[in-house]
């Protein structure tokens, strides 16, 4: 009995060890990313493609990690059924499908960032939960509680307070229509990317194969690589191959910053994309969801300490209602785990009096 309860015991602690690795590394691309792709676009960035190619561009750092699993793989397996790539043509698929709309996601995102101040955008954004919240109930059919439901309501609500004051903290040389324009490619954005993460948890439970961590690996790697291609597409029509250069010449802060802060901007997003999978793959899109607002008070002080922005009362009522929002969820997570744990208790001492 106990012999076959250590094996159990020591997925469950993997599973709980990589979900805390996914939140840190979730964490650091939630909030280094958006402050990063606003650096780009303050100092004389003007590539709204080239900021979207960034997000997903540095996708062959996954290849690092992956060879590292299919090393390890092959201490216990022969090497006639290690394969390097273990994604199958039907996930392979799937996953491109997914990739176009991130990539498309991307540019979305890009063009709020560049019209829009750090703290606003982030706010706006946090209104993703409620799309996400929405489409995990109709694709993965999720169980909501009265708390998640409160939680995603102030967030939303939350969000909405912001379009209440959608030109006081407007930077200065930019039109009111791009400034709405920029709010409303940013709730697409926070839309489509709602609806990407229940469809990649979809994925894992549709996929005719087991899912490993390494495959979630290759999963993340295929995403960026079709993500990546409709930037560059996008790239290619805009001429911003031809247009870096001549931008990264005349960027304030000097050219060798420019490619500084572009090759980390790319780092530090995959950092973003691969933890929201993994938390996918360890826990539920959901709470990638939430993790991704959570973040949300960290990135808005980020800003305003960097960056210098305004932080009038309509900011500071939709962080109130994201931070009620916040706990609203976590409290009701900590009581469900409270009253399910004597019930696995019970279970686990019926099985053992029967044995």
């Amino acid at each position: 009995m106990e012999a076959g309860k250590e094996p159990e015991s020591n997925t469950t602690t993997m599973r709980k060890a990589l979900l805390i690795v996914n939140c840190i590394i979730l964490s650091i691309g939630n909030c280094a990313g958006p402050l990063m792709m606003r650096l780009y676009f303050i100092h004389g960035g003007k590539r709204v493609w080239f900021s979207s190619w960034l997000e997903t561009g540095a996708w062959p750092i996954i290849l690092l990690p992956i060879a590292c699993a299919y090393f390890h793989r092959s201490r216990n397996q022969p090497s006639s059924q290690n394969k390097l790539f273990l994604m199958k043509p039907h996930l392979f698929l799937a996953a491109a499908v997914i990739g176009v709309l991130t990539g498309l996601d991307d540019y979305l995102y890009a063009y709020g960032v560049a019209r829009l101040p750090v703290s606003t955008s982030s706010l706006i954004i946090a209104s993703q939960l409620a799309f996400t919240a929405g489409f995990a109930f109709v694709l993965v059919k999720q169980k909501f509680t009265s708390y998640s439901i409160n939680a995603v309501f102030l967030l939303t609500i939350g969000a909405g307070v912001l379009a209440m004051h959608t030109s006081g903290d407007r930077p200065a040389n930019e039109s009111n229509r791009e400034y709405v324009l920029g709010f409303l490619m940013t709730l697409g954005a926070a839309a489509l990317y709602g609806f990407i993460l229940p469809l990649v948890e979809l994925t894992y439970k549709k996929a005719k194969q087991e899912i490993s961590y390494a495959l979630v690996m290759e999963i993340q790697m295929v995403m960026c690589l079709f993500a990546t291609g409709v930037c560059t597409i996008g790239m290619l029509v805009n001429n911003d191959f031809k247009a870096i250069p001549r931008e990264a010449r005349e960027y304030k802060l000097g050219e060798t910053k420019y490619y500084v802060i572009a090759i980390c901007s790319a780092i530090i997003w995959q950092c973003f994309f691969l933890g929201a999978i993994g938390v996918i793959f360890c826990a539920s899109s959901l709470l990638s969801g939430i993790i991704i607002a959570v973040l949300l008070p960290v990135t808005e002080i980020l800003a305003v300490i960097f960056y210098k922005e305004s932080f009038h009362a309509e900011k500071g009522v939709a962080l109130a209602l994201s931070l009620w929002g916040f706990l609203s969820y976590f409290y009701g997570e900590i009581k469900e785990y409270k009253q399910n744990k004597p019930a696995e208790m019970t279970s686990v001492s019926d099985i053992q009096g029967s044995v």
